[in-house]
């Protein structure tokens, strides 16, 4: 019997075929996109794009580099300048320019491009100058506005904290938006004094600042300075208010009576 050499299987020979295509073409391919980096480029993770290394920028498809001024730095960015000024400088026409900073003043922001007063002082004309707080005044902390206010018994008038004149029967406002003084429960503002208000017999102080001051108790009736008793008709009650009154279900209210049937 004469033994015969077979040639590898399908499978075995499609295996071949894979490996050699792999190694001809996989360098081929590695070169292309090496070949597509600029000079002073690196490629990202995954090998089809690429950036400019640091102290360099993109500019039409290549990497120059970065020209950094004196007193700035160099950013994470391959776009733009590519550079950026230090603390207490400004850019300015592609140089760093120190922070002109006046007396009583200091840098501000996470940049250090701009500065502010420091407390007592307040900005005029590119300076700090000093806040004249007047007697029975004291600093505030706004930026705005004179830079001060007077304290509680006094109003602000022109550069003075001139004392609030209270008169009989009031107190001194507690609201710094509205200095000045407010009467006491049980009196009224009339041409800048506090007069008693006065409450007739069955009537009560409201509270109230508009008005006369004073409400009457239920089944009682506001009848010009007095409170009158409020007469009920025949099948009626007071109402919510305690100050009028309505007709008991069906009646229906007709004029001052009550009365069944529909009105007319």
């Amino acid at each position: 019997m004469i033994a015969t050499s077979r040639g590898p299987g399908p499978v075995a020979y499609a295996l071949i075929l894979l490996i050699a295509l792999a190694g001809s073409t996989g360098p081929a391919r590695a070169q292309g996109v090496e070949s597509a980096i600029p000079a002073n480029a690196s490629a990202n993770t995954y090998g089809t794009r690429w950036r400019c290394n640091s102290g360099f920028r993109k500019v039409d498809g290549a990497c120059v580099v970065v020209s950094v001024p004196e007193n700035a730095f160099l950013t994470d960015s391959s776009y733009g300048s590519g550079w950026r000024c230090r603390y207490g400088y400004r850019e300015n026409g592609g140089a760093c320019d120190p922070i002109a900073l006046p007396s009583n003043a200091y840098l501000s922001g996470a940049s250090g491009d701009r500065w502010l007063c420091e407390r007592g002082y307040r900005r005029v004309s590119g300076s700090c100058a000093a806040i004249d707080v007047p007697a029975n005044g004291y600093l505030t902390e706004s930026s705005n506005g004179s830079g001060w206010a007077c304290g509680r018994g006094y109003r602000a008038t022109n550069d003075a904290c001139v004392a609030i004149a209270v008169p009989a029967n009031a107190y001194l406002a507690f609201s710094p938006s509205n200095p000045g003084w407010e009467c006491d429960r049980g009196y009224r503002e009339v041409d800048g004094a506090c007069n008693a208000i006065e409450v007739p017999e069955h009537g009560y102080l409201s509270g109230h600042t508009y008005g006369n001051g004073w409400e009457c108790i239920r089944g009682y009736r506001k009848a010009g300075a007095s409170c009158v008793a409020v007469e009920l008709p025949e099948n009626a009650h007071l109402d919510s208010s305690g100050n009028d009154w309505d007709c008991n279900k069906p009646y229906r209210k007709r004029r001052d009576t009550c009365v069944l049937g529909r009105p007319q």
